[in-house]
């Protein structure tokens, strides 16, 4: 793997800014004190009034260019640094497969393999297409949610045969067994939406949710009455946490948080990014709750009460989340 490239630090554009916005700032002091202290510069104000107008608003303008300088300019080193963090994960995320694949062609060409060696070499290949699979679909929706090009199919769809469906999906894909995720949405709940964006959006928590916990693993699906009448979809986990100050940052696209129980995870930072979307894309809302490193997750969908079509009665919204904070009570 390559030596990853060193981040330019952003403190260096900020603090030429700062010395910039700070120099504007001393010379209107210093010309004011000059005005004031030569009182004939001013005996003819009326005469030079626009000059100070003048002067003003140019000031003003200066001093907001140089602000929205370094917003801007921070904000887009910020981005580079993200992109080439994603670049990094995304070649190990592809090397790793491809050297499995490779590694079971020839290891399937040995005459002396028996058949039920043969069998298990084909599923770990097809493991491995998989896992290739997945990564290029969230690259490829990621795109596409950037460029506004995801188009929305509407239909009435079963949540609970989509979440299991969902479910059945993430749990091949991490050869676990069923008992690993608990599903707790009542049938009969319909709704008026995307399926295939609710269900990528599930499938990427899920994942999530299993990646970042180890055994024994204690994912739970739960689905509950809103307090705007709305549904709320809950993948809560017993995993690494989030800090409670990156529980925003890390919907943002490239993101991951800066934390070795994190960055040791294969992951791009897109997960997340592309599950925000689509559920945005629903009309939904998802947040994230945890009580720090250590503590689990709690991911939270809320759809509006106007997606469902069903008339069966939703499950009430449960009790605070206890200290621990991986699960709702």
């Amino acid at each position: 793997m390559s030596p990853r490239r060193p981040n330019r630090s952003i403190s260096g554009p900020i603090i030429l800014s700062s010395i910039s916005v700070a120099l504007s700032t001393a010379l209107l002091v210093g010309w004011i004190l000059v005005i004031y202290r030569n009182q004939v510069l001013t005996q003819n104000w009326e005469g030079n009034a626009w000059l100070m107008v003048a002067g003003i608003l140019s000031f003003v303008t200066i001093m907001t260019v140089l602000v929205l300088f370094s917003v801007f300019l921070a904000r887009e080193i910020k981005e580079v640094r993200r992109q080439s963090s994603f670049i990094d994960s995304v070649t190990h995320e592809l090397r790793s497969p491809l050297a499995s694949l490779r590694l079971c062609l020839e290891t399937q060409a040995r005459r002396e393999l028996q058949p039920t060696q043969r069998e298990q070499l084909r599923e770990m290949m097809l493991d491995d297409v998989e896992r290739l699979s997945a990564l290029i679909d969230d690259i490829l929706e990621a795109s596409r949610l950037a460029q506004n090009l995801a188009a929305r199919q509407i239909e009435t769809i079963e949540l609970e045969a989509l979440v299991r469906r969902a479910t059945g999906t993430t749990l091949r894909r991490h050869r676990m067994g069923p008992e690993t995720v608990t599903i707790e949405v009542p049938a009969g709940i319909t709704l008026s939406t995307d399926p295939m964006a609710l269900e990528v959006a599930l499938r990427n928590l899920l994942d999530n949710a299993i990646k970042y916990s180890d055994s024994p693993r204690e994912v739970v699906l739960r689905a509950h009455e809103n307090e705007k009448g709305g549904l709320d979809l809950v993948v809560s986990d017993n995993g690494v946490g989030i800090p409670r100050g990156e529980l925003k940052r890390v919907f943002d696209r490239f993101y991951r948080v800066e934390d070795e129980s994190v960055r040791s995870r294969r992951g791009t930072g897109l997960g997340l990014y592309v599950a925000a979307s689509l559920v945005r894309g629903i009309r939904g809302r998802l947040r994230a709750h945890s009580e720090g490193p250590g503590q689990g997750t709690r991911m939270v969908i809320s759809l509006p009460a106007r997606l469902l079509v069903t008339s069966a009665p939703l499950p009430p919204s449960p009790a605070p989340p206890s200290p621990r904070g991986a699960h709702p009570a």
